[in-house]
């Protein structure tokens, strides 16, 4: 096997490492994920300075070592400096970069999750730095679809078409402000409340007279074995959805955020609404995951400038 390889990733986490050093986690098109250490990026006049800083695209020719490998040339093909010069953006793009963290892999290929990285970011660098809320709300919407498209990517996407009980397809109703639809992160996506009222309620289990549950009994090939049985909870609904919210939910499985569909909605759909929508998205992507998305924390303190005591 080769010493040395070629690989072309871009650098998504980094820590120091021994005096000068840099250990660097990059998502690469051909290996998937690597951690490699970039010698002396930590000092004044390094090489591999510039290059080893977070969201920078380089074609890298690496080392192999006993423990970890080691960058020997980098080349630079992409920079996304842009997203550090506004808090949202940079907000963002940590948020993306800890998904993709969570679903990449090691010596396998990545070029699909390594190709929607770069897209994402490409999009969030180019959106205006201005303070407005349109602005922001952008920046907002272009995460948003980027949960999304990961989490189908990674075939966990929830289900934002069709009812999760009944598979029949859900149109939002804008005529009605009053009209709301479920979500239900334990069925895995948008539920009919009409249809949800009609699930029976669960009863507890009936006990006898002397207080002991008896569970009914079974015979099986001359064998009696008991069978108990366990009430089945009714689904939870985490939140109801208004119909721009929902629109936005249906709209996010598109290539790109199409501009007839959002300027048609345009006067019915908030900063709040998308909001609310990365919020659902969040809480589903953080049930699949196990953990806490950290970095989300800092899109909350960049919506705080915009709006006010969220409902959340």
């Amino acid at each position: 096997m080769s010493k040395t390889y070629i690989a072309t990733g871009i650098n998504l986490k980094g820590k120091p490492f021994g005096e000068s050093d840099r250990i660097l986690t990059i998502l690469t098109r051909e290996f998937g994920l690597i951690r490699v250490i970039a010698p002396g990026a930590r000092k004044a006049k390094s090489r591999l300075g510039g290059r080893s800083e977070l969201f920078v695209v380089n074609q890298l020719l690496i080392a192999k070592g006993r423990s970890l490998d080691k960058i020997t040339q980098a080349e630079t093909l992409t920079t996304y400096s842009g997203l550090g010069k506004n808090l949202g953006k940079l907000a963002a793009s940590q948020y993306l970069a800890e998904l993709v963290l969570s679903q990449a892999l090691s010596e396998h290929p990545q070029e699909d999750l390594f190709i929607l990285l770069n897209e994402h970011l490409n999009r969030l660098q180019n959106l205006s730095n201005s303070p407005l809320i349109a602005n922001s709300t952008q920046i907002i919407a272009n995460l948003t679809q980027g949960i999304f498209h990961l989490l189908a990517l990674a075939g966990t996407a929830p289900q934002v078409q069709f009812c999760c009980i009944t598979q029949r397809l859900l149109h939002p109703n804008f005529t009605d402000e009053h009209w709301r639809v479920g979500f239900s992160i334990d069925a895995g996506g948008i539920i009919n409340l009409s249809e949800w009222t009609k699930l029976p309620t669960p009863s507890p289990p009936q006990k006898s007279i002397s207080g002991v549950s008896k569970p009914p009994a079974v015979a099986e090939s001359g064998n009696l074995y008991t069978i108990e049985t366990v009430p089945q909870p009714k689904l939870k609904i985490n939140t109801q959805l208004t119909a721009p919210q929902l629109a936005i939910l249906q709209h996010l499985s598109q290539p790109q955020l199409l501009e007839p569909m959002v300027s048609s909605l345009s006067p019915s759909i908030s900063a709040l609404d998308w909001m609310t929508v990365e919020r659902i998205l969040r809480q589903y992507a953080e049930y699949h995951l196990g953990y806490a998305i950290r970095s989300a924390l800092l899109i909350d303190t960049f919506t705080q400038q915009f709006i006010v005591d969220p409902p959340f």
